[in-house]
C-alpha cells in the first residue's frame, strides 16, 4: 500500500523529516549548554622593568695625532687602518733645524759652565784676602756676585738645551695611545705647524668600547620617584644590545654612569655602558638599541596576553571566574609586556582566576564551566553528533 502513495505526500513526509532532523541538530549545537573556559590563578611576582633606549657607539679612547713643532713631513711610518701601539713612531718631520738648535744650546752651556768655573775660583781666592784686607771688600763682593751670575747663566743655558732636545724629539710623532689608526691626513712633503687645526691622523681604541644611550629626563624622574617611594627596586646594571640588522650582540655590557645634566636641545640624559669588543664588530658612530632592566617591580602580576582585551577607548580588561561560576568583567592597568604576558599593575589581586581560553564570546554575568588552563578541555560549541553519525 505504501508503494501506491502519491508522490506529493511522499515529498511532504520527507520535508517534515528533514525539518525535524534540522531542529534536533540545532538543539544539540545551540542549546543552553554552559561553555567551558580555561583560567589561570594569578599571583604577585617580581617583574623586571626592561628599558629600551637608542644608543650610539663611542670609542673607549680617541687621540688626535698633532704636530708640536713646525716642519716638512719626511716619512709616514704606519699603515693606514692598522693597529698601532702607544709610543710607536708615526711620522718623521725634518729635524735639521732642531738638531742645529741642540748643538748651539750645547755649546752655549759649555761656555757658561767655563765662565761660572772661573768666576767661582776668583771669588774663592778673594775670600781670604778680603779677611786680611789685602783686597778691597768691594772687589770681593763683585767677585761673589759674578760667580752667582755665572751659575744662573749655566742654569739658563741648561734649560735652553733641554728645550732644544724636546723640540728635536717632537720631530718624531709617536702614537699617544694604542688602537686602530685611520687614514693619514697629510702626505710626505707636506708642511705642518704646531698651531694647525687639522690633525695628521686619529687613533681610536675600540676594545673595550662605549655605548652612549639617551633617556628622556621625564622617564628618569619617574623612575627616581618610584625608587624613592619604594614602588620599585633598583634593577641590574647589565645591558644587552640589538644591532642595526636586528641581531643580538654576543656580549653583555655594564652601565658605567649617567650624566648629571639634561641636554637643553633634546631634554634627555646620557647613560654610558661599557662593552667588550674583541672581534671589532662594534664601530664608533654605529646606532644600536640597548635593553636593560633599569628597575624591578616586586608587586606586579603577570597575565597571558590572550586574556587581555581592549575597549574602544583603549583601556584594558579581562574576564574572571566570578561568583557562582559566572563571568566577571574587570578593568585593569597593563602598560607593558614581558615575554608572552602583560604586566598588570592595577585591577587584580592574588588568587583571582583570569580566563585565558574561550574568552571570545563571553559576557558579563554569563554562566561558565571553568577548568584550569593546563587541563585538557574542549572549548567552543560542541560538535554536531548527528552529522558525525551520518558520515
Amino acid at each position: 500500500m505504501t508503494k501506491n502513495k502519491p508522490p506529493l505526500l511522499i515529498g511532504a513526509l520527507c520535508a517534515a523529516a528533514l525539518s525535524l532532523g534540522a531542529c534536533s541538530a540545532k538543539d544539540e549545537k545551540g542549546g543552553n549548554r554552559t561553555p567551558q573556559v580555561g583560567y589561570v590563578t594569578v599571583k604577585i611576582e617580581a617583574v623586571p622593568l626592561t628599558t629600551s633606549l637608542g644608543g650610539r657607539i663611542v670609542a673607549f679612547e680617541t687621540s688626535e695625532v698633532r704636530p708640536q713643532v713646525n716642519g716638512i713631513v719626511r716619512r709616514r711610518l704606519f699603515t693606514e687602518g692598522g693597529l698601532v701601539r702607544a709610543g710607536q713612531p708615526l711620522y718623521q718631520i725634518d729635524a735639521s733645524l732642531y738638531q742645529a738648535a741642540v748643538d748651539q744650546a750645547t755649546a752655549n752651556l759649555a761656555s757658561a759652565r767655563a765662565s761660572a768655573q772661573a768666576a767661582e775660583e776668583k771669588a774663592k781666592r778673594f775670600e781670604p784676602l778680603a779677611k786680611i784686607q789685602a783686597v778691597a771688600q768691594q772687589d770681593y763682593s763683585d767677585a761673589v756676585a759674578q760667580a752667582r751670575a755665572a751659575r744662573a747663566a749655566v742654569a739658563q743655558n741648561t734649560a735652553a738645551l733641554e728645550t732644544a732636545q724636546i723640540n728635536l724629539r717632537y720631530t718624531t710623532l709617536s702614537a699617544p695611545i694604542s688602537g686602530r689608526i685611520g687614514r693619514s691626513l697629510v702626505t710626505p712633503g707636506g708642511l705642518v705647524s704646531a698651531s694647525q687645526a687639522t690633525p695628521l691622523a686619529v687613533i681610536q681604541q675600540t676594545d673595550p668600547i662605549y655605548v652612549d644611550m639617551q633617556q628622556s629626563s621625564a622617564d628618569l624622574t619617574r623612575l627616581r620617584q618610584a625608587l624613592a617611594s619604594g614602588g620599585v627596586t633598583a634593577g641590574s646594571t647589565s645591558v644587552r644590545l640589538k644591532l642595526e640588522d636586528g641581531s643580538d650582540y654576543a656580549f653583555a655590557g655594564t652601565v658605567q654612569f649617567s650624566e648629571v645634566t639634561v641636554s637643553e636641545e633634546t631634554g634627555t640624559v646620557t647613560l654610558r655602558a661599557r662593552f667588550a669588543n674583541p672581534q671589532g664588530l662594534l664601530l664608533p658612530g654605529m646606532f644600536v638599541t640597548a635593553l636593560f632592566d633599569q628597575a624591578i617591580n616586586p608587586t606586579a602580576i603577570l597575565v597571558p596576553q590572550a586574556a587581555v582585551q581592549r575597549d574602544f577607548d583603549g583601556s584594558a580588561f579581562v574576564y574572571l571566574v566570578g561568583k557562582d561560576d559566572k563571568a566577571a568583567r574587570r578593568k585593569i592597568v597593563a602598560e607593558r609586556t614581558v615575554g608572552p604576558n602583560w604586566v598588570v599593575t592595577d585591577g587584580l589581586k592574588p588568587g583571582d582566576k583570569v580566563i585565558t581560553q574561550g574568552v571570545g564570546n563571553l559576557k558579563q554575568g554569563a554562566p561558565i564551566k571553568p577548568v584550569p588552563a593546563s587541563s585538557p578541555q574542549r572549548l567552543g560549541a560542541p560538535a554536531d553528533k548527528s552529522a558525525e553519525k551520518g558520515k
